[in-house]
C-alpha cells in the first residue's frame, strides 16, 4: 500500500489534547485555523466512517476537549468516539489508544492536536516506531510558540511522518468528486481561514 494514500477503511484519526485551557495559549491565528481544521477533519471522518480517537492530557488541570470539537466528536452517529485521559505525553503509551487502533485495523494514523512539539511529536514518533504510517496536517497542530511548531513539524518529517494539510487529507479520503459527501466536505474546506 502506498504510504501517501489514505484509505478510509485502514486509516484512523487521532486528536491529541485539543483542550479548553490549552487552546487560549496558542497564537490567535493558529487557534482559528486549528479549530476549523479539526471541524473539517472530524466532519469528514464522521461522513466517511474513519475511526476516530481523542485524548485529554490531565483534564483536571487543562480542562476537557474544546466544546466545538467535543460537539463534533459527539456527532458521530455510527460509533462512539473514545476519549482517553492521559498523563503520558505520548498517546502511543496509552494502552487504550493503541488497543483502539489495533481493534479497527488501522495502518495509517492522521495525528492532530496540541502541543506540536510535545505530545503530538512524541505520539507521532512512537506510532511510527510501532509500525504505523503517520500523516500530520500542519494546520491541525499548534504550539504556544510558532517556532516550536515549526521545529516539531520538521522533527516529525525526519521521523518519517508525512506532513500534509487538512484539505489534502479530506480530499484524499474522498478520492473522487463523485463521492456522495464531496459537496458537504468541500463547503467546509472553503470556510478554512488562511494563516497570515
Amino acid at each position: 500500500m502506498d504510504a501517501f494514500k489514505l484509505d478510509p477503511k485502514r486509516t484512523a484519526l487521532l486528536v491529541i489534547d485539543a483542550q479548553e485551557r490549552l487552546l487560549p495559549a496558542m497564537p490567535p491565528a493558529h487557534q482559528r485555523r486549528l479549530v476549523a481544521a479539526h471541524e473539517l477533519l472530524l466532519d469528514a471522518a464522521r461522513l466517511l466512517r474513519v475511526h476516530t480517537i481523542a485524548t485529554e492530557q490531565y483534564p483536571k488541570g487543562l480542562g476537557r476537549t474544546v466544546p466545538a470539537l467535543r460537539a463534533a466528536l459527539d456527532a458521530f452517529d455510527w460509533c462512539a468516539v473514545p476519549v482517553f485521559e492521559k498523563t503520558a505525553f505520548s498517546a502511543a503509551h496509552v494502552k487504550g489508544v493503541t488497543d483502539a487502533l489495533s481493534l479497527v485495523d488501522a495502518r495509517t494514523v492522521i495525528v492532530t492536536g496540541m502541543e506540536a512539539h510535545v505530545c503530538v511529536f512524541q505520539s507521532v514518533r512512537d506510532l511510527i516506531h510501532k509500525g504505523f504510517r503517520v500523516h500530520v496536517p500542519f494546520d491541525a497542530v499548534a504550539s504556544r510558540d510558532p517556532e516550536c511548531r515549526a521545529v516539531a513539524l520538521d522533527l516529525m518529517r525526519q521521523a518519517g511522518a508525512t506532513i500534509t494539510t487538512s484539505e489534502s487529507v479530506v480530499f484524499d479520503l474522498l478520492s473522487d468528486a463523485s463521492n456522495e459527501h464531496f459537496r458537504a466536505v468541500s463547503q467546509r474546506v472553503k470556510a478554512l481561514p488562511i494563516e497570515p
